[in-house]
């Protein structure tokens, strides 16, 4: 089996790998706060761990592929749910926002490279598993819930402090797996070679 073959085949195993932890983290029952429209779950911490661990293809591969698991009719999104028919909910945005989160986070971490660094670990989830996510989140209840934006944002605020704890959860788990397998991260160029690559 050649390199490239290898590496392909190891890539497709991690993106199915984390299509499954993610939808292992739906087994964990959702929690609607205060009447929502849209129930608070685990499976967002899975999206951060993906971005994290993965980088930005692999880690928003994994996502799509959950996503079309869920859409041919999988029960894998908390509360059993799956079907086309999860996505004319209000959740919607949350669930378009699974792969692209992934992938901004994935590229963020990625960006600075190896060795794994906590605090910009934790700055990569915040702005991708929790501001963009809920951005998007309030533009779904808007468009599939028929809320005003304030009246969106303020369910959106309910998931905040939950996610801000997952993205500093996410950031550990992600130091220690970096940590034990250092060849996922690409090496974080010295400054002096930067600058040789672009004189």
């Amino acid at each position: 089996m050649s390199r490239q073959t290898a590496s392909s085949s190891r890539d497709l195993a991690m993106v199915a790998i984390f299509a499954g932890i993610v939808g292992a983290l739906g087994l964990i029952p959702a929690v609607t706060a205060f009447g929502g429209a849209v129930p608070i779950t685990a499976q967002s911490l899975g999206v951060m761990l993906a971005g994290a661990i993965l980088g930005p293809r692999r880690g928003g591969l994994a996502l799509v592929v959950f996503l079309v698991l869920v859409a041919i009719g999988l029960p894998l999104l908390a509360g059993g749910r799956g079907g086309l028919g999860v996505f004319a909910g209000p959740s919607i945005g949350y669930l378009i926002g699974f792969p692209i989160c992934a992938f901004v986070i994935g590229a963020l971490t990625y960006a600075v490279g190896a060795p794994y660094r906590l605090s910009w670990g934790i700055v990569a989830n915040v702005v991708g598993g929790v501001v963009i996510m809920n951005v998007l989140g309030v533009v779904g209840m808007m468009l599939r819930a028929d809320l005003s934006l304030d009246a969106a944002t303020t369910a959106a605020l309910v998931f905040v402090p939950g996610d801000a704890i997952k993205a500093v959860i996410c950031a550990l788990v992600a130091r220690g797996v970096h940590a034990a397998y250092p060849g996922l991260l690409p090496e974080r160029r010295r400054r002096s070679e930067r600058h040789d690559a672009h004189a």
